[in-house]
């Protein structure tokens, strides 16, 4: 079975320097296009992290600070990596909830304005959780037959997470293959950022999930404790987050102004 497509869409994996999506960094990326004509390009960079790699980090991906030592940063790759994805949705194993958030932070700090207003994102894992809840190597075998042997390897990921989804439109008939459809049963929750903390209410406005004003709406909080939105901005959480909410307090001003 070939993937129905509109667009192009950018299966891509992460390793990295841990799992703090706002500190921790790339280590490496691999990327594979698949065109809507069928064509696929791929690429992989290892990336410089600037700070080291834990030693049991290491042991997961086997990426050593003497391997990245004189790789290029993420910076130095963002311009290369933006123009390989920025026409495209995105496709990802956990992605959703870890690879493009983090993939988001870097941009971000590479001064590319990075959004996913019109792009969508199929999370491969959320397809197998919801329909068998293994890993990407028992997802691999038990959807292609074949042995993940180089697991933790970005290109070895990105690859089988392509030939999974595959393999997944064939054995589900209630699996619509169009990436939209996909992108809409793959996710999780309604966010409005990456991590998740601002997310959307049945009546489709911005609430707070997470503190003491978990289920708010965050108009009202910033309306009645204006300095929530300064402990934000200065305490450790992700840029794409703190993005998300100066956009959503600018468009608050900007009414009252209109």
């Amino acid at each position: 079975m070939e993937l129905k497509l509109t667009r192009p869409i950018c299966f891509f994996d992460l390793e990295t320097t841990g799992i703090n999506v706002a500190k921790d960094r790339v280590v490496e990326i691999s990327i594979l296009k698949i065109f809507p004509n069928g064509n696929k390009e791929s690429k992989t960079w290892l990336v410089n992290p600037e700070m080291t790699i834990p030693d049991h980090v290491i042991e997961v991906h086997g990426i050593t600070n003497e391997k990245v030592a004189n790789e290029p940063t993420f910076k130095d790759l963002s311009k290369d990596i933006y123009a390989m994805i920025k026409d495209s949705d995105l496709g990802g194993f956990n992605s959703d909830r870890f690879d493009i958030p983090l993939l988001a932070e870097e941009l971000l700090r590479a001064d590319i304005d990075f959004d996913m207003k019109n792009t969508v994102s199929v999370d491969v894992q959320t397809i197998f959780h919801k329909m068998e809840k293994r890993t990407l190597e028992a997802a691999y075998k038990f959807y292609c037959n074949k042995d993940l042997s180089d697991a933790h390897s970005a290109a070895a990921d990105t690859k089988a997470t392509y030939e999974v989804l595959l393999s997944q439109l064939d054995r589900y008939p209630e699996l619509e293959n169009n990436v939209k459809k996909l992108s809409e049963f793959s996710q999780r929750k309604q966010s409005v950022d990456f991590a998740g903390f601002i997310a959307m209410d049945e009546n489709g406005e911005e609430i707070f999930s997470f503190g003491k004003h978990k289920g708010k709406k965050v108009h009202d909080v910033l309306d009645k404790e204006p300095g929530y939105f300064g402990w934000i901005l200065n305490a450790d959480f992700p840029l794409y987050t703190k993005k998300v909410l100066t956009q959503i307090k600018l468009s608050k001003l900007n009414n009252k102004l209109s």
